[in-house]
């Protein structure tokens, strides 16, 4: 099969995506994935928590001890197929809604 770089771009998430499609993943399956945050504080890591458990998102908050500019994290567990649109449309909405509090985006996990 070949890859349709309009559906799966040649960057970290769509060889990500494209390498999980040829191992047998069937990417539009409903899943969980991570999504992962860092704040350089406990309350502005919780201030983007409430903002996500008020639109009903699932999340973890713990402390990150690998960035010490950067020592709490907001992960968040939507469920959703894993399409790239999915993928980079959850990742900046994400990424605005943080900005005014300082955070910054960590990464995107998949979970099998």
């Amino acid at each position: 099969m070949s890859r349709d770089l309009t559906l799966l771009p040649e960057d970290e998430i769509g060889n990500t995506l494209w390498q999980m499609n040829q191992n047998g993943d069937d990417l539009n399956s409903e899943r969980e994935i991570e999504f992962s945050m860092l704040f350089p504080s406990q309350e502005l890591a919780l201030k983007f928590g409430q903002i996500l458990l008020e639109n009903n998102q699932k999340l973890s908050f713990t402390p990150n001890e690998a960035n010490e500019d950067l020592p709490w994290e907001i992960t968040a567990y939507p469920y959703m197929p894993a399409t790239y649109e999915n993928i980079t449309s959850y990742q900046e909405l994400l990424v605005a809604g943080a900005e005014p509090l300082k955070g910054q985006f960590s990464g995107v996990y998949f979970i099998a």
